[in-house]
């Protein structure tokens, strides 16, 4: 008698097995697809927002030295060097031209701050502000930050412009420095003046 009133129960049991297991699938189905949606705004994910960009923090001084083409209007270590030097040099680079010789400016006008970072650089690289003095001036003194000086880049060009800047009025201003040249007006008739033996015996820099 028992026997025969469990068995129409064992199809029942059966169904309610085979529910419980799909409802634990569901449930684990929706657990993924809720972890999926919430890691999609990641910015690793497809179709989530980029990564913001980096900010930066340096507080480096402007550079704006060359090379530049001495007819470069957009780069303003040539823009802003004074008119009578800028448009020698602009002579000398076309004359230059002809001879197969072509000029570029490594450094013409700078900004305060680079002058001074040039000083610190020289001073670490020297030893000393005494020693670094014979190739970097102060920021209040410098000529490039006046944009009365132009720093030549090739060789071949700096040692056509020593031997025909003064045609332009363009002279070598100190004798270790065969790059640096600056304005002079009275040097198509007189010639250029004597190069200082470095900056340190300049009394402009004194």
């Amino acid at each position: 008698m028992s026997t025969l009133a469990q068995r129409p129960r064992a199809p029942f049991a059966l169904a309610a097995a085979l529910c419980l297991a799909l409802l634990g699938i569901v449930v684990v189905a929706t657990g993924v697809i809720v972890q999926v949606a919430g890691a999609a705004p990641d910015a690793g994910m497809p179709g989530g927002d980029p990564a913001p960009p980096a900010v930066a923090t340096s507080a480096e001084p402007e550079i704006v030295d060359g090379p530049a083409s001495p007819f470069d209007d957009t780069n303003p270590t040539v823009a802003k060097l004074d008119p009578e030097l800028r448009e020698a040099l602009r002579e000398a680079a076309t004359a230059a031209r002809r001879d197969g010789i072509d000029m570029v400016v490594n450094s013409g006008w700078r900004t305060p701050e680079r002058q001074e970072q040039l000083l610190v650089e020289a001073i670490s690289t020297y030893g000393s502000r005494e020693e670094a003095a014979k190739w970097v001036a102060p920021a209040d003194k410098s000529s490039h930050v006046h944009g009365e000086a132009v720093d030549i880049g090739d060789l071949d060009a700096a040692i056509w412009l020593g031997d025909h800047g003064r045609e332009f009025g363009l002279c070598q201003t100190y004798a270790n420095e065969r790059w640096h040249f600056e304005y002079r007006a009275s040097a198509p008739q007189n010639g250029c003046p004597r190069a200082y033996p470095d900056p340190t015996y300049d009394p402009r820099l004194k």
